[in-house]
């Protein structure tokens, strides 16, 4: 959120109607606000440069840039550092959704989500958490870490993290709060809040759902069969 103002949201999909819904949704809670909207992933990118939201919601696949290369260049460019990125998708195990996490995203929900969930989405990824309490996020996430793909970039490696941050980032990828965590290790919140930010920093990540996929991409944390 900027400042106290209202959550601005930009909506990039390739379909009129939904678009319409969701701005319909949006503008009728208080506190949220539409300042764009989107048909294609060239128009996401072009728009969230130009209003700088607080959070797009990104369809997955769109005509002349997907949503996954999209989220890539907002999340990437320094001018929208801030944007956060919540893919919306109709499949549950798509494989371009884990693509859009390891570009920036900070989660994702399905379309059939209902309005409550998407509106409290929405506050959550602008507050600059990430969304990952759904089971079928952790195990995408897993399942598409554990796969070779030509061309992955090397991952992120956990030189220089410390064994009690390494506890608690298995514990974030795992889908806990930080309320949850300070209770499992029993320490304060404040101090894991500091873990957490010191683990933001030293990998480095944009938020919680960067930290899940660099658990998995580097080992530390083994997907279940």
């Amino acid at each position: 959120m900027t400042g106290d103002g209202p959550v601005r949201v930009l909506i990039a999909d390739d379909q009129a109607l939904l678009r319409a819904s969701f701005r319909l949704l949006i503008e009728v809670t208080a506190g949220l606000t539409v300042v764009g909207e989107a048909g294609t992933g060239a128009e996401a990118v072009a728009a969230a440069h130009r209003e700088r939201p607080d959070v797009v919601l990104m369809d997955v696949r769109m005509p002349e840039l997907d949503g996954i290369e999209a989220t890539r260049r907002i999340c990437a460019a320094p001018a929208t550092a801030g944007t956060r990125v919540l893919i919306l998708t109709t499949f549950d195990l798509d494989e371009y959704v884990y693509g859009a996490l390891r570009a920036g995203a900070s989660g994702f929900l399905l379309k059939d989500t209902r309005p409550d969930e998407l509106i409290a989405a929405v506050r959550l990824v602008a507050a600059g958490e990430a969304l990952l309490a759904p089971t079928v996020t952790r195990r995408l996430i897993a399942e598409f870490a554990s796969r070779p793909e030509p061309g992955r970039p090397l991952p992120r490696t956990l030189a220089g993290v410390t064994e009690r941050e390494r506890e608690v980032l298995v514990l974030v990828a795992r889908g806990l709060s930080n309320a949850e965590i300070a209770a499992h290790l029993r320490l304060s919140l404040a101090t894991v809040k500091t873990h957490v930010s010191r683990l933001l920093m030293k990998v480095p990540a944009r938020d919680r759902a960067q930290l899940v996929v660099v658990a998995y991409e580097s080992g530390l944390v083994q997907p279940a069969r």
